[in-house]
């Protein structure tokens, strides 16, 4: 989906993480691409991660999916409202969202959560640790944005919301089908449909924590040592006052840590990973017939598409001159010489022409089978029946 005219140079310099921002319409036509009726039938199935929120006066209940197929027609007058995470991993329509913010690197984008609304829904006054843009694609919501929060912002009593216990509003908009809202981390937010039939799409941004980062890594880089990899001191001196750790004793021991921490091609190759690990890792993709190398070089003698699973994750680091290391869902694959072409448009586009020419080359015949094998590529099949 286009959009008409959109300034990312400006934004990033001006808003990106700094305050938020109305964008009326921008899209050369917007299409809806999602029906009401097929976010609920999501809703319904187990691999779809759902929630349901109802409000009744101050009163908050969160249902989590999945959800019975008569469910909807059993929840009475109160206002409530539906949401269905990374729905752009099951309806391309909805992955086509993703285009148009192609600006932020890959790895930030997390997913596409898609809410349904009736007359009055919302989730509550709150803010995410994350960027989000907010399209709205059907019927009218009501967003109102406040002043940042600080660590201290005081939240409600609730299991499993996070919802502010005082929120005020510094300013407020009407979004119509196609308007955009963006909101930069921490920033509260409350949403309230006016009309039934709203459906907000929410663009969000991953943003790893400092703890997740080193919780995960350590995890890694743990995995790989061996135990007798022990500190010594040879040539240990006697000292004044035994209790004491001594300078030497902790720059030796921090350095231990530092060298297997601070090994930068180690980081990234582990973070190359970290973030391309799928948002759903226990749903398989794979086909049901496994490729073969030759049955795939066959398919490469003619030009033809191979398509990115939406639900898949791609990202390459540069390495030595001639070479990159690209990650697809967890997975890294060292690259060089005219594998490398390959791999950076694989990592930057949803999908690539491929043939004669790709066929030639078997490190990157092998690395197409071993993709399509996992499921993160497919070849487009109305393209071969074309």
């Amino acid at each position: 989906m286009d959009m008409i005219a959109f300034d990312h140079e400006q934004f990033l310099r001006e808003f990106w993480q700094k305050k938020p921002l109305l964008i009326r319409n921008p899209w050369k036509a917007w299409t809806n691409p999602l029906e009401p009726d097929e976010l609920a039938g999501l809703a319904c199935e187990d691999e779809v991660e759902s929630r349901l929120v109802k409000q009744a006066a101050d009163n908050w209940e969160l249902e989590h999916g999945p959800l019975a197929e008569n469910r909807f027609g059993r929840l009475g007058k109160a206002p409530w409202t539906l949401l269905v995470q990374a729905v752009d991993h099951h309806v391309p329509s909805v992955a086509t969202l993703l285009e148009p913010f192609r600006f932020i690197p890959n790895w930030r984008v997390d997913d596409v959560m898609v809410s349904y609304a009736v007359d009055g829904g919302g989730v509550g006054p709150h803010f995410d640790q994350y960027d989000v843009f907010l399209v709205q694609g059907l019927g009218k919501r009501l967003w109102q944005v406040g002043a940042p929060c600080g660590p201290d912002a005081e939240l409600l009593r609730h299991d499993d919301l996070r919802l502010l216990a005082n929120f005020e509003a510094t300013e407020e908009w009407l979004l119509e089908p196609g308007d955009i809202l963006y909101v930069p981390p921490r920033v509260p937010h409350n949403g309230v449909a006016v009309g039934d039939d709203c459906m907000t799409y929410s663009i969000g941004f991953r943003a790893p924590s400092r703890s997740e980062l080193i919780e995960d890594l350590a995890e890694a880089v743990t995995a790989d040592l061996e135990d007798d990899d022990r500190y010594a001191d040879p040539n240990l001196q006697a000292q004044e006052n035994p209790g004491e750790i001594s300078r030497e004793a902790i720059d030796q021991l921090l350095g231990m840590v530092a060298e297997r921490m601070l090994d930068r091609d180690a980081f990234a190759r582990w973070f190359a990973g970290y973030s391309t690990t799928p948002k759903r890792p226990e749903i398989s993709w794979q086909p049901e017939e496994p490729f073969e190398v030759d049955e795939v070089r066959r398919m490469l003698a003619e030009p033809t598409e191979l398509l990115r699973n939406p639900a898949s994750r791609f990202a390459f680091v540069r390495g030595k001159p001639g070479s990159v290391l690209l990650s697809v869902d967890g997975r890294c694959f060292d690259c060089a010489g005219e594998t490398v072409v390959f791999a950076e448009q694989l990592a930057g586009q949803d999908q690539v022409t491929v043939g004669p020419n790709v066929a030639a080359s078997e490190p990157t015949v092998d690395l197409i089978t071993t993709l399509l094998n996992q499921g993160s590529v497919a070849f487009d099949q109305e393209a071969e029946g074309a």
